[in-house]
């Protein structure tokens, strides 16, 4: 059988590959002599089939050079031929054996391959690839069908992919370039293969092509980003043709190709992305558009259309990369505002130094973008002759930044009793710059200034969205911000929206991200309070955060013991001015015992006496305490069982009828009691088993119990609609001896952290739980 392949035989067999030509590339010798026998019918493509990319695979080859004479062309007959097993790989730009060995010592280049064609024997059908080169034929035997198909996709989109890399390497005429990029693009969205590379190998080759061809015309950079538009709806760009886009968003942010083209890129960035950090130019790129975005002329209206377009028109997202996505982009460009004073930190005076004051003014190094303000011997003893407690203010303007300074006498004597320590001060220490420093604006460049009004208003945008917040705020609570930006008033005051509707959110995963993350930090409650550094009005926001946080699970021991430490003087102040929730506050410290200091006491009382609606409480606060004295006074059952059925205000009622101050076990077994009744049974001193079986009592009573109950030790919480987050709380119960928890929802590490930190609980009963 002969494998003679001259051009009359065109009637049997097709040319395969693309039709279009590349650049300079020149059509495949027809004429070639192959020592093989004639393919009885052509084998094309099916549309239908796909196939993955061959990097590697398990081959038989023959090589078969021309027959010159009648006895070469004897030898090369197909009795005789002789095949080799290889391990062979396509490389980027040859065909080689893992074993250099036979026919494929040498490795065969893409270039000298002529033409690929797919071959079919008449008799035993073996299915084979014919790879014409010069002098010869490679014929490349599969196992099947399948892989033969596999093998001569990937041969062609090898073969390709080099000749485009070489053409395209030295462009001559860009006209002739253009329309190569799209029979470029064309073949990779018409390719059988299904492959990532199938599509990120042209946009890297044109990624390459622009970076070493800077000087194109405006022209020519919108015709190639149309040309490989299709390739980018289902790709990410690679990082070079990521800063040709940012580029040509700065240059020309008003092009019709940052909505046609790019925004769909975009999208599929914000929707597909996982991490930024692996790919900080696809972030840049995304900062860079919406920048554009905002320099049409709708300006902030185009940038909310694209917000809610990534949203969708449901109520829940249904893309939940989307919004940590948005929030990296926007953290980004904030960041960047601040970027130059940020870098200035080094020649900035130290932490320590700036809350002990020792800085002098002739230390510091010239041209610094930030400078900040310390006292001098001069100022204190201005300050020594005056008697009002902010004196004046004093103005230090540099290029960059302006810093106004006012000084105040309380956190002079603050400043001084904290002289001695050594430890590093905390963010709001840190904002305060100099011991007499209560707030510092800094004026921003036009540009920065555009940029960071643009992006504090898509994080106003995304607060917006009931499904966004909870992930928002988790995401906003660790006050992901350099503490220049927090120093800002600009900026503090913007992201003051979106902290009020953190705390006008009533559920407790949002407001509960208004708290700092762990203990020693601070958080969005004490940078919005009054004192903090953000805090811009006379305590609204400050009684909005208390008020959500005391009416969710936060009415307890720890938290008021905070706010009397540290938040005591603005409680009293707002508490003065008529707020009912400081009202409130002020007596449920009275209430729970948490003022130890007499004077302090009379001050509180004498603040709620001071108003109508304190006046009213206070007198209920007595009235409650004098119940209180007549509940605990010694006396009364021992044991007590409240009917099945009964409610809150039954057990409330039943309670306030008499002394209990022996009872030692209540039961409310198969009640109808929930977790309200826990500020009752917290007034019970001497209260050692408590039964809670079948009730509607919650993590909000189990909180209130462990910080009260301390000596209890037996608790029944079966068939209570108890969770972890409740659960954890009772690991300050010493207590503890027994413990049911039968048909709750206790995790088994709750449980094994339970075990750790309960060393007297002798009886669990974990059955039909997770952790059983």
């Amino acid at each position: 059988m002969d494998f003679t392949g001259g051009s009359g035989g065109g009637s049997d067999r097709r040319q395969i590959e693309e039709s279009k030509p590349l650049l300079g590339e020149m059509s495949a010798t027809e004429g070639s002599k192959m020592g093989a026998a004639r393919c009885r019918r052509p084998l094309l493509h099916c549309n239908g089939m796909r196939y993955k990319l061959l990097q590697e695979g398990d081959i038989q080859v023959c090589v078969i050079r021309h027959p010159r004479t009648f006895l070469s062309k004897i030898l090369t007959s197909k009795f005789l031929r002789r095949w080799e097993p290889h391990h062979v790989t396509l490389a980027d730009n040859s065909l080689a054996s893992a074993t250099p060995t036979g026919y494929m010592e040498n490795s065969v280049s893409y270039s000298a391959i002529e033409d690929v064609q797919l071959l079919s024997w008449e008799n035993a059908p073996k299915y084979c690839l014919q790879l014409t080169i010069p002098g010869g034929t490679i014929l490349l035997q599969a196992a099947n069908s399948y892989l033969r198909d596999q093998w001569f996709h990937s041969l062609q989109w090898k073969k390709k992919i080099y000749k485009y890399k070489k053409v395209l390497s030295n462009p001559s005429r860009w006209e002739v370039v253009l329309k190569e990029i799209r029979t470029l693009v064309d073949m990779a969205l018409n390719s059988p293969l299904q492959d990532d590379s199938i599509h990120q190998a042209p946009l890297e080759i044109v990624s390459k092509l622009l970076s070493e061809n800077t000087n194109l015309t405006t022209q020519d950079h919108e015709s190639i980003i149309v040309a490989i538009a299709p390739l980018l709806e289902n790709n990410h760009p690679p990082p070079d043709l990521c800063e040709f886009f940012c580029k040509h968003c700065r240059e020309r942010p008003r092009s019709m190709v940052v909505i046609e083209v790019f925004t769909p890129v975009v999208q599929r960035i914000l929707k597909h992305n996982m991490d930024f950090g692996k790919c900080p130019r696809l972030r840049l790129f995304t900062q860079e558009y919406i920048l554009a975005l905002n320099e049409l002329n709708a300006g902030m209206e185009v940038v909310k259309k694209f917000v809610h377009s990534m949203h969708g028109p449901t109520g829940q997202c249904p893309h939940p990369r989307v919004l940590p996505n948005l929030v990296a982009v926007c953290l980004a460009a904030i960041y960047s505002c601040y970027e130059e004073f940020i870098n200035s930190r080094d020649n900035s005076p130290s932490l320590k130094e700036i809350r002990n004051g020792c800085q002098q003014q002739c230390d510091r190094k010239s041209n610094l973008p930030l400078r900040l303000l310390h006292t001098s011997p001069d100022l204190v003893s201005q300050e020594a002759t005056l008697s009002e407690s902010r004196l004046k203010s004093v103005i230090v303007t540099s290029n960059e930044i302006h810093v106004e300074v006012e000084r105040n006498n309380t956190a002079n004597q603050k400043m001084t009793a904290n002289v001695g320590n050594d430890s590093e001060p905390n963010l709001i220490d840190c904002l305060m710059v100099s011991p007499t420093c209560s707030t510092m604006s800094i004026e921003l460049s036009a540009q920065a200034d555009r940029i960071l009004g643009c992006y504090v208003e898509i994080l106003k945008m995304l607060s917006d969205y009931d499904d966004w917040r909870p992930a928002l705020a988790s995401l906003l609570q660790p006050i992901p911000f350099p503490k220049e930006a927090l120093a800002h008033e600009k900026f503090t005051k913007e992201l003051k929206y979106v902290i009020q509707r953190f705390a006008e959110d009533p559920r407790q995963e949002v407001h509960s991200c208004l708290l700092s993350v762990r203990a020693g930090k601070d958080g969005w409650f004490q940078l919005y309070s009054p004192g903090g550094v953000a805090c811009d009005d006379d305590g609204e926001l400050f009684a909005s955060m208390v008020h959500i946080l005391m009416g969710s699970c936060y009415k307890t021991k720890k938290f008021l013991l905070s706010l009397a430490e540290n938040k005591l003087g603005p409680c009293m102040l707002l508490a003065l001015r008529g707020n009912q929730t400081m009202v409130e506050i002020l007596c449920l410290m009275l209430e729970y015992n948490i003022i130890d200091n007499n004077d302090t006491q009379l001050q509180i009382i004498s603040t709620l006496e001071s108003t109508d609606v304190g006046k009213r409480m206070y007198e209920q606060l007595c009235d409650r305490q004098r119940e209180l004295k007549e509940l605990q006074r010694k006396g009364g059952p021992t044991r007590l069982t409240l009917p099945s059925k009964s409610t809150d205000a039954d057990l409330a009622r039943l309670l306030s009828s008499g002394s209990f101050g022996n009872l030692e076990n209540l039961s409310l077994a198969f009640t109808n009691v929930t977790s309200a009744c826990a500020e009752h049974l917290i007034k019970l001193p001497s209260l050692k088993q408590l039964n809670l079986w079948s009730t509607q009592f919650g993590d909000a009573g189990l909180r209130l119990l462990s910080e009260h109950l301390t000596m209890l030790q037996v608790l029944n919480l079966c068939e209570t609609p108890v969770t972890d987050a409740g659960l954890l709380a009772l690991s300050s119960m010493k207590s503890l001896c027994s413990l049911n928890m039968n048909s709750t929802k206790l995790s088994a590490d709750t449980y094994e952290d339970l075990k750790a930190k309960l060393p007297n609980l002798k009886e669990v009963d974990v059955r039909y739980t997770e952790a059983w």
